[in-house]
């Protein structure tokens, strides 16, 4: 059984997700203690169960410890098998980062899984389901694996409420990921979307972002969702041939329509000053499912706390370590296959 410090790195549940990915996709156990030590909630949260219980359903895993605030774990999976599953986190705890939990184990199998979970769709300390969709996804599909999402509904802070469904799994042949260029540029899109909310903040929001990027009135668009509260956010979708970076700002209470489009401004430039194709997001959410593949390489534009986490989570799972080179302009990762 591996033994795991669910203080290191970073300290949050990405530890967590990765070890249930892991321990589900290769059928070892693990124990971990001292989960999210240093948050000022520690121990597990209502989304750190679900992702506990979907990783345990596809894999009719015995576990000991899952409860709420807990901050000790231990997870002995069985074979990992497809099926059906609907998982409720009964909070606006993300949706996206129970999946983290599963994708990896259920990708690589021949049967297609249909997971449906309620919860939150856009968190401020998640990733959206835009994002899984329009940037992980595609990547997913280069190593050989299958994901495809569809937001029934949109759930945000504090109402959650939302749902989404995703289809894992029948792809084709592990294939090794070589992204180290972005290609020419093949799209872009500014979407300023709302529930619930007047119409006029997502047109200031779109206006600015269109100004800034000096993008015509074609390549934006105001999206209004169904959902359960009122929510806000602003996409920019940035695609080349071998990539699409989508950064997302997310409005709260008590925050200006104005900030909400600096802040989506802020990480697109970030993004459009590098000629790296790897985002600091979709960097960290690579590292296991190459391992977990044919491996691969690739550039990003920053190595984040994140990423060191998940770093040091598969050296300790397998006894080898990621390649990774900073220079001044970006980080060249190699990551082994492993299994």
């Amino acid at each position: 059984m591996i033994t795991i410090d669910g203080q290191h790195g970073e300290g949050g549940g990405q530890i967590l997700r990765g070890a249930l990915a892991l321990a589900a996709a290769t059928g070892r156990g693990f124990r971990i203690d001292r989960i999210r030590a240093g948050r000022a909630k520690p121990g597990l949260m209502r989304q750190h169960l679900t992702a506990v219980a979907a990783a345990r359903a596809i894999c009719d895993a015995e576990v000991r410890g899952a409860e709420l605030g807990s901050t000790a774990l231990e997870f002995h999976p069985q074979a990992v098998r497809a099926g059906d599953h609907a998982f409720d986190i009964g909070s606006a705890g993300s949706a996206s980062l129970v999946l983290q939990a599963i994708v990896p184990a259920l990708a690589r199998l021949a049967t297609t899984s249909t997971i449906a979970i309620t919860g939150g769709t856009h968190n401020p300390f998640a990733p959206p389901v835009d994002f899984l969709r329009e940037t992980l996804a595609p990547q997913l599909a280069a190593i050989g694996w299958s994901l495809d999402l569809t937001m029934e509904r949109a759930g945000f802070y504090p109402a959650g409420g939302g749902r989404v469904v995703a289809r894992i799994g029948a792809g084709g042949a592990a294939q090794p990921l070589t992204l180290l260029e972005r290609g020419p540029r093949t799209h872009q899109e500014a979407r300023a979307v709302i529930a619930n909310l007047p119409g006029n903040v997502a047109a200031r929001e779109l206006a600015i972002v269109l100004d800034a990027l000096t993008w015509a009135p074609e390549h934006g668009r105001i999206v209004r969702l169904d959902g359960a509260g009122p929510g806000n956010y602003v996409a920019i979708a940035l695609g080349f041939a071998h990539v699409t970076e989508t950064v997302i700002a997310i409005g709260e209470k008590q925050t200006r329509a104005e900030q909400v489009a600096a802040t989506a401004l802020t990480d697109a430039r970030a993004y459009l000053r590098s000629t790296a194709p790897v985002g600091e997001h979709l960097c960290d959410q690579l590292l296991v499912p190459l391992a977990l593949a044919a491996g691969g390489e690739f550039r990003a534009i920053t190595w984040s706390a994140h990423a060191e986490s998940q770093r040091a989570l598969l050296r300790t799972w397998f006894e080898r370590d990621l390649a990774v080179t900073r220079t001044d302009d970006d980080v060249h990762v190699a990551v082994p296959a492993m299994t």
